[in-house]
């Protein structure tokens, strides 16, 4: 109905349509999701906190790495933004100088040559100087909790005993391999089972004594390259920079020597510190992320100087492992350092202070404020960063720039559990990236994150990967079928029926859920949940009619969203209009195009041969059928499936993906074989213990039980007298009878099936089994 206030308009009225959500983000800061809102225009700056390369990355890294690149994909390619990341690598911190001290001083130890027995003593002293310090701790977490402790409190002394109990477990069962590998005389041995313990005892005695920088320098380049590797293949996108703090040390001075000057730090005995209560009664907000808990402001540090809530323990831990004797240098336990005095056998740089090394904390302030400046769009990292490390970024770095928020959005990775526990080094219950690669793809792993909500824990378990599986197995499903049919052309006709207007109202009500999912914090399970639902609708319309019916520009127009959205979240690489790239076509080009009637071709006349060797029975021309499936075609990156009644589909695909689907396909018929030829032998021995026993007469067989009977009747053998001479009672005797009865058709049907032949029969078949079972093995 045409209204007067849409004038000047006579031919044409604005369209009443429904409002599209914007994306709006959990944001820790305010521990909720608030609408995204950049601070200029398009463009984003973001800031994550990259590894400490002390060791190889595990898995609890790639939670946040793979995490975050899922995001940054989704906020680049589906939502536009122009992204600069920015990653930082710690190559300067405790871990690092700890772990590479004990490195050094354990192969020191080892090229020492020492005696076996004085190599056990050194070996079970370290071990039992790490249990009797676990043992401690683990008894402190046992005290109880005075009454009233908040909820928050207890739940994480609950977290911490059960971490606890593990170390304790964990060392216990060091010890225990150390008795082991004793036994075997071996020095190489009993140093590699106790290493752990060992490097921590030597670095006590020794740590002091390591003054070759290169030892640090080098251990960070090495754990640097590794964790480059792991996120290359990972399929993570590389950072648009990377900034090491050991380029960064000039400037961190420079940014310590303000905050001096501006009364929010101070120095103490060589090292420098920020002052918490001075930044809290300047008016500003600390802590603002640690959980449970609010900010302090202006008002509430007036009246107390202390936020009695946080926790003296996490500060101390982000302190670092070798600043515990520093404590008694601050004015409060809950200021932070800046710059640490180093001792010896740690690294150092000059400064105005003393000879030492930047804190963990400031790193991330400088190199981020030389290269975003004062304020960011994005900062994010895991989850067990927020407090100390987040909160104390955001104090340093809000006091040098004068401002009250130097994050706008501080953005949060759960952790991941394994067995009911967070995945970390400390606990030993991790699986680097590597291992986790020798069993599964980047493209499940990726899968497997997808389906998880990003900012709450996550499970890694065999029943989550073999979700991941699944899923990778239905696209890899959909998008052959959907390849077959747009090569062999689908209908003629175009004109839509009900079943395509259904189908493409189903489409555009799954764009709608995906970008709704997307808007509403990178819901990325309800996205994928869409997109499978989605394949599975088209699965079905394409099963409900002959493909000659089929109308492929809906089912392409289908299949391309698909795909657009799975290489928007990092499954698919390349530039393949429909499904996942052949190693050939993520260069660039369709290079399944151009192969397509070589290889229809090929596997039209493999399938000719098939069916002929079925119907002449010509076993060894099948397998050569087989072999050039999974041996040939593989290697060139085709995937063959053969299907029942209907000629054979193919498609290109990763020739490493194949050869693991092909190789874990042999293990599962080889397990299969083997049960089932163990389940024969078992068979098989069990039917010769029976014929065996077969082999005594019924007159003989009571007679083979010795002293259990005296007297036996001479005709049919049943026992008269038992072992003392007294007559058989007639209830046993009848028993007895049933027994002999029961031996004689036993006999009979022996001697029926052959005697003699037939246990030397199966003690061949029990041989033969054997030595299958012993070949599968091999």
């Amino acid at each position: 109905m045409k209204k007067e206030h849409d004038k000047p308009f006579d031919l044409w009225y604005p369209p009443e349509g429904s409002v599209v959500p914007g994306l709006h983000v959990n944001n820790s800061i305010c521990q909720g999701k608030v609408p995204f809102t950049p601070s200029e225009g398009r463009k984003v700056k973001w800031y994550t906190c990259g590894p400490t390369v002390y060791d190889k990355c595990h898995m609890g890294h790639a939670r946040a790495y793979l995490t975050f690149d899922i995001i940054r994909r989704i906020m680049e390619d589906y939502f536009r933004y122009e992204v600069l990341f920015q990653v930082n690598v710690t190559d300067i911190d405790d871990k690092i100088i700890k772990r590479a001290r004990c490195n050094k001083l354990v192969a020191d130890y080892e090229a020492e040559s020492k005696a076996f027995e004085d190599v056990c003593t050194d070996v079970d002293a370290a071990v039992g100087a790490l249990k009797a310090k676990l043992e401690k701790k683990l008894s402190e977490l046992q005290e109880p909790l005075p009454d009233g402790t908040p909820t928050r409190l207890r739940d994480e002394r609950e977290t911490l005993l059960k971490e606890q109990m593990l170390k304790v477990e964990q060392v216990r069962q060091t010890e225990e391999a150390v008795e082991a590998a004793k036994a075997d005389k071996s020095v190489p041995k009993v140093i590699a089972t106790g290493r752990d313990a060992l490097s921590e005892w030597l670095d006590a005695l020794k740590g002091h004594t390591v003054d070759d920088h290169s030892v640090f320098d080098a251990h960070g380049r090495k754990y640097e390259d590794s964790f480059l590797q792991d996120m290359e293949q990972l399929g993570v996108r590389r950072p648009d920079l990377l900034t090491r703090v050991s380029e960064y040390v000039p400037e961190v001075v420079i940014f310590i020597q303000k905050l001096i000057d501006d009364k929010f730090a101070y120095e103490s005995n060589g090292s420098v510190y920020f002052d918490t209560s001075k930044f809290k009664c300047a008016g500003h907000a600390y802590p603002k992320l640690k959980a449970g808990q609010k900010a302090v402001s202006s008002e509430a540090a007036a009246a107390a100087t202390e936020d009695v809530t946080a926790s003296a323990a996490e500060m101390a831990e982000g302190e670092g492992a070798l600043s515990s004797s520093f404590t008694d240098e601050k004015r409060s336990a809950f200021d932070f350092a800046l710059w640490k005095k180093s001792k010896a056998g740690e690294p150092w740089w000059d400064s105005p202070w003393d000879k030492g090394r930047p804190g963990w904390h400031i790193e991330c302030s400088v190199m981020a404020t030389e290269v975003l400046g004062a304020n960011m769009d994005i900062h994010a990292g895991g989850s067990d960063l927020k407090f100390p490390h987040h909160d104390n970024e955001m104090a340093q770095s809000e006091a040098f720039h004068g401002c009250n928020q130097w994050v706008n959005y501080f953005l949060h990775a759960g952790h991941l559990n394994i067995r009911g526990l967070k995945m970390s080094k400390s606990l030993k219950n991790f699986i680097t990236i590597q291992q986790a690669l020798e069993e599964h793809t980047p493209r499940q792993l990726r899968l497997m994150f997808l389906m998880q909500s990003w900012d709450k824990d996550m499970i890694y378990s065999d029943q989550v990967m073999e979700d991941a599986r699944a899923k990778e197995k239905l696209f890899v499903n959909f998008f052959r079928n959907v390849k077959t049919l747009l090569r062999e052309g689908g209908s003629k006709m175009q004109n839509w029926r009900q079943a395509e207007k259904d189908l493409a109202e189903k489409l555009q009500a799954c764009q709608a859920n995906v970008h709704v999912a997307l808007c509403d914090n990178f819901d990325t399970t309800t996205a994928m949940a869409a997109l499978v639902n989605m394949a599975s609708e088209v699965n079905k319309y394409m099963n409900s009619m002959p493909e000659t019916d089929l109308r492929a520009l809906l089912i392409r127009k289908t299949a391309t969203y698909i795909t657009q959205m799975l290489r928007t979240f990092g499954v698919i690489e390349g530039h393949d209009d429909i499904g996942f790239p052949s190693a050939e076509s993520a260069g660039g080009g369709d290079a399944e195009a151009m192969v397509a009637p070589y290889v229809d071709a090929m596997v039209q006349f493999r399938d000719q041969i098939r069916e002929r060797a079925r119907k002449e029975g010509l076993k060894e021309l099948l397998e050569l059928c087989d072999a050039v499936r999974d041996d040939v075609l593989v290697s060139l990156g085709v995937r063959v499936e053969d299907r029942t009644d209907a000629p054979s589909t193919w498609m290109k695909d990763d020739p490493e993906t194949l050869k693991r689907e092909v190789e874990e396909k042999r293990q599962q018929a080889k397990q299969a074989a083997e049960k089932k030829r163990r389940n024969q032998l078992n068979t098989k021995i069990k039917e010769l213990d029976k014929w065996t026993k077969a082999r005594v007469t019924p007159q003989e067989m009571f007679k083979a039980e010795e002293g259990k009977f005296s007297e036996f009747d001479t005709e049919t053998g049943i026992p008269t007298k038992d072992n003392e001479g007294k007559p058989i009672s007639k209830s046993v005797a009848k028993n007895l009878e049933k027994m002999r009865k029961k031996q004689t058709d036993l006999v009979e049907d022996f001697l029926a099936k052959g005697g003699e032949q037939l246990i030397a029969q199966l003690e061949m078949d029990i041989a033969s089994l054997q030595l299958e079972l012993s070949s599968l093995d091999s």
